[in-house]
């Protein structure tokens, strides 16, 4: 599946006392990327929401941070569809530094589709699993 990248600069609401991103504000630029990604494919999830009664929450983040980000680091945030099933999918991302010197953070997310009003699993409609594994 095609790689998808979105620029993400760091600000200093994003860091702690030392200066160094948050652990819990990589959990944002994932989510950033993903959201960006969707878009990218002409799916607003509010859209997703109110047509088809469906929304998408995270199941499971498996990730591993390997150097730290600073402020005003200029930063590149990569989603790939890893896997998908029938009710969900699975993302490998990545937080790379803009000038390609480190690998920052890398991260498997599990997303699932559920309805909006029961918060139940439930299928992702076919068309928008059609758009999700192309290639673009």
């Amino acid at each position: 599946m095609a790689l998808f990248s979105w620029p993400v600069r760091v600000y200093y609401e994003d860091t702690d006392a030392g200066g160094v991103v948050y652990h819990a504000n990589y959990l944002c630029f994932l989510e950033r990327a993903r959201t960006e990604w969707l878009r990218s494919l002409g799916v607003e999830q509010d859209l997703l929401r109110q047509r088809d009664s469906i929304l998408f929450v995270v199941r499971n983040i498996d990730i591993a941070y390997l150097k730290p980000a600073q402020f005003n680091d200029e930063l590149q945030v990569t989603a790939s569809v890893a896997q998908m099933g029938r009710a969900s999918f699975e993302f490998d991302q990545t937080i790379v530094r803009c000038d390609g010197t480190a690998l920052l953070c890398r991260a498997k997310v599990k997303v699932a589709c559920v309805d909006a009003h029961s918060f139940k699993p439930c299928a992702i409609p076919n068309y928008l699993k059609t758009e999700m594994i192309c290639d673009h």
